[in-house]
């Protein structure tokens, strides 16, 4: 991991900390978060405190601080799907799995975020799994849909 975080510093050879957004965007789309050792590295690089690396990176909700889980799913919290009812959908996933928003199940499996909108707008409310849209759901739907991922595992 350190490898592709320092081949990901050199391109930044020359860097200060305009360049801090655009590094941190690029070492989360490689290894999947930021991790502590990141962040330290970024720090050494730039040579800004990490802790206004840390400051900078939880300011906006872009950026992850723990791995995905193997499905990951996404929630539409925009105006139209908050008005047909993403938050009850939100609740729902949270008691079903047991996790928060921005965190993993024990196992793995699953990991749930909130995002600003999906511009799907007319299909809402929506989710995101994995990259593959669900639309118009429902806490039945979103049962059976996890219900299947689990069962597609077994």
């Amino acid at each position: 991991m350190q490898e592709k975080i320092d081949s990901i510093l050199q391109k930044y050879s020359y860097a200060n900390r305009d360049s801090l957004i655009p590094i941190l965007q690029e070492i989360q789309e490689e290894v999947g978060y930021l991790t502590e050792g990141s962040l330290i590295s970024i720090g050494k690089h730039l040579n800004l405190p990490t802790s206004k690396i840390y400051g900078l990176a939880t300011f906006y909700n872009q950026f992850r601080f723990e791995s995905k889980g193997k499905y990951h799913i996404q929630v539409c919290h925009g105006t139209a799907c908050h008005l047909v009812g993403s938050v009850s959908l939100i609740d729902y996933i949270q008691k079903l799995l047991k996790i928060s928003t921005n965190q993993k199940t024990r196992d793995g499996k699953f990991s749930l975020e909130v995002v600003t909108c999906m511009g799907a707008c007319a299909q809402a409310p929506v989710i995101v799994i994995n990259g593959e849209f669900y639309k118009e759901l429902n806490s039945e739907s979103i049962k059976s849909l996890i219900q299947e991922l689990i069962d597609r595992d077994e």
